[in-house]
């Protein structure tokens, strides 16, 4: 945390941001002539053998030492992708909704303890409080399953997207059983960032979209970052495709899902996760101390090492600290990590999903990173609640036909 800027804060009409020069320019300087080539080597093998598609940044002290892309953005197409390809970040999105909650509370809009009715008062789930929402401590049923089986059973619409508010009502009206107590144990479910998203609309009278882009995007520098629902529109305007169950045959086509919006739904670019951590850094979206605060573990450490604080998963062991988040939707697999203390960021945007990214260990170690992988400290297996997917209900056991190219079935475990 030592490079974080402690200069006067100045205000502008996005808020409370730190004077202090930044110049995004500078951050995003790259020659690829002065490649790391140990990370350029690992990176083609992954590439090669492993079969990574997608886009890598990794920094040091500020200054990008490796950058590139590997691969398809649209297969059925044959795009490749670009630098700037953006990508649906599905789960990092949740750090960039944890960051726009804590700068609200900062702006005295809201309170970590308060609760859910306070913003919408026939939320059928009592006794959840913001706190518990970016913990994943709230005991809430998945919205992503439970009202699945709604619009399967009644044979509703799945193209068209739904919106925060309509998903919030459809809670209080079916009211799924939810899985735990209120802050009687941790539980990673994307139920607690819609429904923080759903606040943030709720406390600020814009739409999720609106308030991300004036109050984090723009001031962040973030210029190739945007929330795309479902909702809004009728095709979301991305290139790069989501590519499922490590083929090529299967790319997703988006849903009614793709609609809500806080725990997936902003699209961005590795240069922009960058300039986000470095923004971060700088004190432009929060103060140093609510950053702290985010940062410290509200859950029992896994493994004695992985925890969750307010968005973000950490690592922590004497000496080391990494915050991170991974994220896995619609053919989308990522991990944007910070280590905190060495000042290192590496960021792998993944449209094939796969198991290339369980793959990392050299990587972490060539860049003096942790290797933070939950099997690495004696578990084996998948790694996250958000790379292990829910039991599949009965009507999704029956084994699927291929889907051509562009139109594959949604897989409804993929969502984290």
């Amino acid at each position: 945390m030592s490079s974080c800027s402690s200069g006067p804060a100045g205000k502008t009409d996005a808020g409370a941001v730190n004077s202090k020069p930044f110049n995004t320019a500078e951050f995003l300087k790259y020659d690829p002539k002065n490649a790391d080539k140990k990370i350029d080597e690992f990176m083609k093998h992954l590439h090669q053998v492993s079969g990574f598609n997608g886009n890598v940044l990794v920094a040091k002290k500020g200054k990008i030492i490796y950058e590139n892309a590997f691969g398809w953005a649209n297969y059925p197409r044959q795009d490749s992708l670009k630098l700037d390809s953006q990508f649906e970040l599905a789960s990092i999105s949740k750090t960039l909704t944890s960051t726009a909650v804590l700068q609200l509370m900062e702006r005295g809009k809201l309170r970590l303890d308060d609760s859910v009715q306070r913003f919408f008062p026939n939320f059928p789930y009592h006794g959840v409080t913001i706190r518990m929402l970016l913990t994943h401590r709230s005991g809430l049923p998945n919205y992503v399953y439970s009202i699945d089986d709604v619009f399967r059973k009644e044979h509703r619409d799945q193209k068209k997207g739904v919106t925060n508010q309509q998903m919030m009502d459809l809670l209080a009206q079916y009211k799924p059983v939810r899985y735990n107590a209120p802050d009687k144990s941790y539980r990673y479910n994307n139920s607690n960032f819609m429904v923080l998203g759903s606040i943030i609309e709720k406390a600020t009278g814009m739409s999720f979209s609106r308030y991300m882009m004036e109050n984090v995007f723009k001031p962040a520098g973030m210029r190739h970052t945007n929330v795309y629902s479902k909702a809004e529109y009728d095709k979301i305007p991305t290139k790069v495709l989501g590519h499922d169950r490590n083929s090529w045959r299967y790319s997703v086509a988006q849903n009614y899902l793709d609609g809500p919006v806080g725990d997936k739904g902003i699209y961005s670019t590795v240069g922009d996760l960058f300039i986000f951590d470095r923004a971060l850094r700088a004190g432009r979206l929060i103060k140093q101390s609510t950053q702290d605060s985010a940062y410290v573990n509200r859950v029992p450490l896994k493994n004695g090492h992985f925890g969750y604080g307010y968005g973000w998963h950490l690592f922590e062991a004497p000496g080391e600290k990494v915050v991170y988040h991974t994220g896995w939707w619609h053919g989308y697999r990522h991990i944007f990590l910070r280590d905190m203390k060495e000042d290192i960021v590496i960021i792998l945007l993944d449209n094939m999903a796969n198991g290339s990214l369980l793959h990392l260990d050299d990587l972490f170690k060539m860049t003096g990173m942790p290797v933070v992988r939950m099997g690495a400290y004696g578990r084996s297996g998948e790694e996250e609640e958000d790379q292990a997917t829910a039991p599949a209900p009965a009507h999704e056991k029956k084994k699927e036909k291929p889907a051509r190219h562009s139109v594959a079935k949604k897989k409804k475990g993929h969502k984290h």
